[in-house]
């Protein structure tokens, strides 16, 4: 049976398809890489679970059913979906934030760089590796520098501060509109410069792979459309997971999207396959509209 869908990620009343059928190896299955290099890349990837399933309430509510995938270095992988499916679960477990929450059991794997980050790390040195933006910009209430400071300095940061701060904010692309206000506030900043603020905090710390929870969703139009800028141009350092449910957003800078439905892997697949060619008629019904 499908899993129970946890209470944060609760299905809206408008979602009415029918329950996925049981798991099989082409729902799991790590992305399509027809190409000879492909296949090779795809041996080593930076983010891999291997039958990952996670509960709620001490086992009584289960958001992830039995999910391997695998995610590639320097590239920008979506998770799409509807509401409850799991998405921002799944995303949690790649840098332990579900451990932070009461009553919640894992089994699986998640390895980055092939390490096993449930077994023998330490939590804070996993989430200086894998990097978290929330939903929500979250500044804290300081100025612009101190903003980037906080998380290098907590790290052990000993080098040119002003290198630092200069370096994290041009790599999120705000640089040219702050360097002349360092010091003042970050409440003070529009919704969209917070959000690339808060982008700028987590390279900051130097991580190797940075997660987004639906980094958009709050923002108008044209603060996203500068988010979005940032996201592509970053993955070149970087790799990125992005949690969304704006599919053209999806569609537009993702190298690799996944579509989840009720705690399952339904396909997994390179984005201009997954929106032309999908394999499965539930990732078709949803990104055509038919329910979601």
């Amino acid at each position: 049976m499908p899993p129970s869908v946890a209470a944060d990620d609760a299905p809206s009343e408008q979602q009415d398809a029918p329950p996925p059928p049981p798991a099989t190896e082409a729902t799991r299955r790590e992305p399509d890489t027809a190409p000879e290099q492909d296949r090779e890349r795809a041996q080593t990837p930076k983010v891999k679970t291997e039958n990952l399933s996670f509960w709620y309430d001490e086992g009584d509510t289960q958001a992830l059913d039995d999910i391997t995938m695998a995610i590639q270095p320097n590239e920008v992988t979506a998770f799409i979906g509807p509401s409850g499916c799991g998405k921002s679960t799944l995303l949690r477990c790649f840098n332990r934030m579900n451990d932070l929450v009461q009553g919640t059991q894992m089994e699986g794997r998640v390895l980055v760089d092939g390490e096993d980050i449930y077994q023998k790390a330490d939590p804070i040195m996993v989430r200086r590796r894998v990097g978290m933006v929330f939903q929500k910009p979250n500044p804290f209430p300081k100025s612009i520098r101190q903003n980037i400071l906080w998380g290098a300095r907590i790290n052990g940061f000993t080098g040119d501060e002003d290198a630092l701060v200069e370096r994290s904010l041009r790599q999120a692309a705000i640089w040219d509109e702050v360097n002349d206000r360092l010091d003042a506030s970050a409440y003070g900043l529009s919704g969209g410069q917070q959000q690339r603020l808060c982008i700028a905090r987590a390279l900051a710390v130097r991580p190797d792979v940075i997660l987004m929870d639906e980094p958009t969703s709050a923002l108008d139009p044209q603060a996203a459309a500068k988010v979005e800028e940032t996201i592509t141009e970053l993955k070149k350092r970087y790799t990125i997971v992005i949690v969304t449910h704006n599919m053209q957003q999806a569609s537009r800078i993702s190298d690799a999207t996944a579509f989840m439905y009720l705690g399952w892997l339904v396909e997994m697949s390179h984005t201009e396959k997954l929106f032309t060619r999908p394999e499965h008629q539930r990732t078709e019904d949803y990104i055509t509209g038919r329910f979601g």
